[in-house]
């Protein structure tokens, strides 16, 4: 069973770096875009960030532009999303999900998830 697992979330003060991993059960996945979504309480799945297939491209939403850095290890068929100057809204769940078919900022076209790792952060 094809499977995506974050881990790395946690409880962490404002202004704190954090770096979350999303390791792939199959190595097919090392030739998909990945990319990592977040959803806050009431809130809708919103686009983090994604990276291409070679790791040659990148991503990111407007929230967390300039603080965040996405990148991939094939060879471990690992995406990783560091996140810098983390700030109490960035408070949700975050996903890390492959596949896209179209739009990467749209999560309705991407193909896989994970089940997801809670980044509280503390003012």
């Amino acid at each position: 069973q094809v499977q995506l697992v974050e881990s790395g979330g946690g409880l962490v003060q404002a202004g704190a770096s954090l770096t979350l991993s999303c390791a792939a059960s199959e190595r097919t996945f090392s030739r998909y875009p990945m990319g990592w979504f977040r959803q806050a309480p009431g809130k809708g799945r919103e686009f983090v960030a994604a990276i291409t297939w070679s790791g040659g491209s990148t991503f990111y939403g407007d929230s967390v532009k300039g603080r965040a850095t996405i990148s991939r290890d094939n060879a471990k068929i690992t995406v990783y999303l560091k996140m810098n100057s983390l700030k109490p809204e960035d408070t949700a769940v975050y996903y890390c999900a492959a596949d896209p078919e179209g739009d990467y900022t749209l999560y309705a076209d991407w193909g896989y998830w994970g089940q997801g790792t809670q980044v509280t952060v503390s003012s």
